[in-house]
Parts: structure tokens; C-alpha cells; sequence
């Protein structure tokens, strides 16, 4: 499995309207151009959830992968990610405490309800040709 080592992989559910907003949100505030992003219902996201020991078939959470150095899930993986981006959202380093069970539980609430709430698309998103980069 060939990916960029140099990049931190957000495998996202391709199908959930909230995910794709919320890589829009990512997408729009990376001004460093750290992220990469998978969906995990593809092959490589497949590969690359086996490859990390969790369940391929889950798709309960975002998952923010650093190629040999570590993953992250949940709260904080939200955590993690919004480190990395610019504007007012990087100050959610400072609800780190969250991370965790009670982070974890609100994670799970909106998880557990985004279908209901946002609804889903019949299959994976498809980027536009500007920001087919972006995925792998």
C-alpha cells in the first residue's frame, strides 16, 4: 500500500452528506495542504482500516490515519484534524479534554443520527477535477 508519507490521511464515509461537508469544511481550511482524504467504503480505504487493525466495515467513524506514526478515531480524531487547519476552528485544541469518553459520546450521538439528520447519498462522492488531488 503506497501512500504519501509525507500527508495525514482522513478516511471519511462516502456516502454521508454531513462527511462530505465536513471534508468541504477541512478541504477549505488546509492552507497547508496536510491532508489526503479516503473514502472508506473504496478499496484503500478498505486496505488502509485492515491494515491498522479496525473493522473495514464500520463506517461509525471519521479516522485520521499519519502513514507509520499513529491513527486516530472520534472526538479525537476532530481533535487532531483541527489542529493542522487555519482560521477560528484550531482554537478546538483547547476542548482536548473532550477527547475521550465524553467526546466520544457526543461523537456517537451525531454519528449514530447523521443519516437521519443529513441524509446520504446512493453511492460515494465523486471530487471535482480541481480537487481530485486531494484523494487517493
Amino acid at each position: 500500500m503506497e501512500l504519501p508519507l509525507d500527508k495525514k490521511i482522513v478516511l471519511f464515509d462516502g456516502v454521508c452528506n454531513l462527511c462530505h461537508s465536513a471534508i468541504q469544511f477541512i478541504i477549505e481550511r488546509d492552507k497547508k495542504d496536510v491532508f489526503r482524504f479516503v473514502s472508506q467504503q473504496s478499496e484503500l480505504g478498505i486496505k488502509i482500516k485492515n491494515h491498522i487493525g479496525l473493522n473495514s466495515d464500520a463506517l461509525d467513524s471519521i479516522i485520521l490515519y499519519e502513514p507509520g506514526i499513529a491513527y486516530f478515531q472520534k472526538s479525537e480524531a476532530v481533535i487532531e484534524i483541527a489542529k493542522n487547519l487555519n482560521g477560528p476552528i484550531k482554537m478546538i485544541r483547547f476542548f482536548s479534554f473532550a477527547k475521550g469518553k465524553l467526546g466520544d459520546t457526543i461523537y456517537d450521538y451525531v454519528a449514530n443520527n447523521r443519516y437521519q439528520w443529513y441524509g446520504k447519498k446512493d453511492q460515494c462522492w465523486i471530487p471535482t477535477p480541481e480537487l481530485s488531488k486531494k484523494f487517493l
